[in-house]
């Protein structure tokens, strides 16, 4: 793995950074590697709901949330909230031991 890890004290990359990193690991240009990056996120929008795997990082799931009640904060008024579809990402088992060793 070429990259530095990152300390608790650095800023997330912003997008252009990203790029720029990128761009000088693999020797491609910047412009097509936003390319891949943008085509990348749209394939996973469109296939999320079979669920799409990205190797090592993880997985986009649909899952189905029950009705329940809930309560309006600001009144505490009951209110009932109905069942909906919702988005998650499942990290992959390589990613947490990169971050967290496993216990032994």
């Amino acid at each position: 793995m070429p990259f530095k890890k990152a300390k608790s004290t650095d800023k997330p990359l912003t997008k252009t950074q990203t790029l720029v990193m990128l761009s000088e690991e693999t020797g491609l240009p910047k412009k097509d590697v936003g390319n891949v990056l943008n085509a990348l996120a749209e394939l996973s929008y469109s296939q999320a709901n079979v669920g799409f795997t990205i190797p090592g990082l993880g997985k986009l799931v649909v899952m189905s949330r029950k009705a329940r009640k809930g309560r309006n904060p600001a009144t505490g008024e009951t209110i009932k909230i109905p069942a909906k579809k919702v988005l998650k990402f499942r990290i992959a088992k390589a990613a947490k031991d990169a971050i967290t060793p496993p216990k032994k």
